[in-house]
């Protein structure tokens, strides 16, 4: 791996009992995306907290950096980005090695300060030209430092002049919704201004590589659309946790996965890798089955006591433990499968007449039906989780009415998540709610079974409420919202910190539900799966119901965008040539036979372009495509099509300017 900017040689690391993962190993060379996936707490945040803790301890001295482009530096090691060099000064590695046994080193990149996440052994390796940028869950900065001086505290590019960089500043910021929060301070932003500012800073500062721990998070749907195109312009290396699987499709190469302390490497999108997993794991199924025959006859052998006073004999008894640990592999068979039950829905489920919120709604209207699966989007600010708790009557709306059906319960998933006690263990905690859960089927089980099918194995439910990952507490609260057998359910951004396995359930248990069901959410594949028809907040109070899935009304909303681009482009260029008439030396001028052979070659492709785009338009209108992967492919090549035709479009005018 000549050309490998980090290289992970015979990880390993455990909590206590927990073994996150044991003799990992894996590179990442210079242009390689890659996405890291694994359940909710097998070792993906502490993963990427070891290499940052290894990269802040290779390079005591921190890396040199150009002005800053205004006044108001962060002071040293306040800001998120770049690592703090103060937080290395206690250790004494070389050349980007940590020493095998070494603890407790704290790291402060990203503002992750206090984690003891060195590995318990292992070997990390960084080219000398690296340079990283660490995205983490939840970024940490100085509190009283104003958010343009965190922003503007960045290295420039070598080879990017001052105006250039000013000019992304400026993208990059307007995009993100983060030129509104300069002004402020970084303790008055909410957790997901924060992290879209850190998150800004990453993107504008000098590096190579890319770390980033669910960066979709907390962003809307056009900020990720936009995300994603320019991650995948760039020349950089990437390694990022993410639970949007579009997301990852459309920007990583290859996958990563931990599963059972061990690291698999999958070169390929989501698809590939969900073949290639299911190819491993019947393997692995046919290779145990194998090892428990054979282990049956070296069983016997070994109770016959044989003396290890030969090679042969001591080299048998190696291999029967090898064959006993093969034996014994246990495979999660059991797709948790959530069918609580329901509450009898009643003829009046939730009406809403001429509602009013400030001007986030404006005189809305609507009657709920039975088993309605509604999904809402819109930009952050626009009121989405306001029009939720109004719906819930958590608010007051300005005027109007909100009628709430008498035999209508109910389950509201926020994104302020649950709270409990420190020291409570997760069973006494489900407990607490019901012994007994009942199923849609007439059955029950217990809060250890029902646990059990969230994913939470026997360790994990005595563990303390302390103890669990940012995904474990997601899971646990979205167990506690069902288990109250809600037959109206409400999910406020049920994805943030969800990892892909318990979206894969979530979404089995949605398709089925008989309830209604309303979804505020920023993953366009979880939309695409569930929901059938759209709330689309568009500003100024206006709420839109679109008729489709979210790929499906991307679509149309792109084509009216594009209409009204080429209807202005058309609208300026009248304009300028009524107001601007030609000269009589222009007049006289002709086109070359160079630019009328490009005339009819653009002609010739744009023409085929807008065929395939119709020809594909048709199939996701009429529900040809059928599986999720067809649409996501048909929904990629509309918007490859729609970008070459805006650009052949453009050229095309201006030749025809000139022809006719």
């Amino acid at each position: 791996m000549a050309d490998a900017l980090l290289t992970v040689e015979n990880l390993t690391k455990s909590f206590g009992d927990k073994l996150l993962f044991e003799d990992i190993s894996f590179g990442i060379n210079a242009g390689q995306k890659s996405a890291l996936i694994a359940r909710n707490g097998y070792g993906k945040s502490t993963l990427l907290n070891i290499i940052m803790t290894a990269a802040m301890a290779s390079s005591p001295s921190g890396r040199q950096k150009t002005p800053p482009l205004r006044k108001g530096r962060c002071p040293k090691g306040g800001g998120v980005f770049p690592p703090s060099p103060s937080a290395a000064k206690d250790s004494s590695p070389s050349q980007g090695e940590v020493p095998e046994g070494r603890r407790g080193v704290p790291t402060t990149a990203a503002g992750q300060h206090g984690y003891n996440t060195l590995q318990d052994s292992g070997k990390i390796t960084f080219r000398s030209d690296i340079k990283i940028a660490y995205l983490p869950q939840s970024p940490v900065a100085c509190p009283h430092q104003m958010v343009h001086d965190f922003v503007y505290n960045i290295q420039r590019p070598e080879t990017e002049d001052p105006w250039t960089l000013e000019q992304r500043i400026e993208e990059i910021l307007s995009r993100m919704k983060v030129d509104t929060l300069l002004d402020r301070t970084m303790e008055t932003l909410s957790g997901g201004e924060q992290k879209k500012v850190a998150l800004c800073r990453m993107l504008l500062d000098d590096s190579n590589l890319l770390i980033l721990d669910e960066p979709t998070n907390h962003l809307d749907i056009d900020m990720i659309e936009w995300l994603e195109n320019y991650l995948s312009r760039q020349r950089l290396a990437l390694l990022m946790v993410t639970h949007d699987r579009y997301f990852l499709d459309n920007v990583c190469d290859d996958i990563f996965e931990l599963d059972n302390a061990r690291l698999y490497h999958y070169r390929g999108h989501y698809d590939y890798y969900l073949e290639k997993k299911a190819e491993r794991e019947a393997n692995e199924r046919a290779e145990a089955a194998k090892a428990r025959s054979l282990y049956r006859t070296e069983l016997e052998w070994m109770r016959r006591m044989p003396q290890a006073r030969g090679t042969k004999a001591q080299a048998r008894i190696d291999a029967f433990h090898e064959l006993e640990a093969k034996a014994h592999t246990r495979f999660d068979d059991s797709r948790p499968q959530l069918t609580v039950k329901t509450q009898r829905i009643g003829g009046k489920i939730l009406e809403l007449y001429n509602v009013c919120y400030g001007n986030i709604i404006d005189d809305y209207s609507y009657v709920f039906k039975k088993g309605e699966k509604i999904g809402i989007v819109g930009p952050n600010g626009v009121g989405k989780s306001t029009f939720l708790n109004i719906i819930t009557e958590k608010l007051k709306p300005t005027s109007g009415r909100v009628v709430v059906g008498q035999t209508i319960q109910f389950g509201y998933y926020t994104q302020a998540g649950m709270s409990a006690p420190e020291d409570r263990r997760v069973i006494d905690i489900v407990k607490d709610i019901a012994e007994e859960i009942e199923l849609d089927n007439g059955k029950s089980m217990s809060a250890h079974q029902f646990l059990t099918y969230f994913g939470f194995d026997g360790t994990t439910q005595y563990n303390y409420f302390g103890n669990l990952s940012g995904g474990e507490r997601r899971r646990l609260y979205l167990l506690q919202v069902l288990m109250a057998n809600p037959n109206f359910l409400i999910l406020d951004e049920p994805t943030n910190d969800l990892d892909i396995y318990t979206l894969q359930i979530l979404e089995q248990f949605l398709q089925t539900y008989k309830g209604c069901l309303i979804i505020v959410s920023h993953d366009r594949s979880f939309l695409d799966h569930i929901v059938d028809h759209l709330f689309v907040f568009e500003g100024d109070g206006k709420i839109k119901d679109y008729h489709s899935n979210y790929t499906e009304y991307r679509l149309e909303r792109q084509r009216k965008e594009r209409e009204q681009q080429l209807d202005a482009r058309e609208k300026k260029a009248a304009e300028r040539s009524f107001c601007q008439p030609p000269s009589p030396s222009a007049s006289k001028k002709k086109a070359s036979y160079k630019e009328q052979k490009e005339y009819e070659a653009l002609t010739n492709e744009i023409n085929i372009l807008t065929e395939e785009r119709m020809e594909l338009e048709q199939k996701l209108s009429d529900g040809s495509l059928c599986s999720p992967d067809e649409i996501t492919h048909a929904s990629t090549r509309i918007g490859e099509i729609i970008a070459e035709l805006d650009e052949k479009e453009l050229r095309w005018l201006e030749l025809d300017e000139i022809i006719k």
